[in-house]
């Protein structure tokens, strides 16, 4: 449901769609709506959002968000991330509430996945 002053969708650029999107529906079992040959759109993943075509990428050493998935398992899904893709740039770590992992897509976009397990 769209409530006012809540997040709602997020964008992020991607050079290769295609790669994208079967990284993300392998690794994490998302679905995609195509809008024409340079947009991409997914839903029901904790906020919708979408992936444009372009030739940059967003990652946290050039001030870029850093969202974050939650795992029940957290060493699965790591491997999950490596056997579909997905590049390791910082290894299970821990920190306050938990441990946690950052990894990019074919994209280059990074993400981090963390539990509290």
């Amino acid at each position: 449901m769209n409530q006012h002053g809540k997040l709602n969708y997020v964008e992020f650029p991607a050079c290769d769609l295609l790669a994208t999107k079967s990284f993300f529906s392998e690794a994490f079992g998302w679905t995609f709506t195509d809008y024409g040959p340079d947009y991409t759109a997914f839903s029901d993943q904790g906020l919708d959002g979408g992936f444009f075509r372009a030739e940059m990428c967003c990652e946290t050493s050039s001030g870029g968000a850093l969202l974050v998935f939650y795992s029940e398992s957290l060493e699965q899904t790591e491997i999950n991330v490596k056997q579909t893709g997905g590049k390791i740039v910082k290894p299970i770590f821990e920190f306050p509430g938990g441990r946690r992992f950052h990894f990019t897509e074919p994209s280059g976009n990074e993400f981090a996945v963390w539990s509290d397990k």
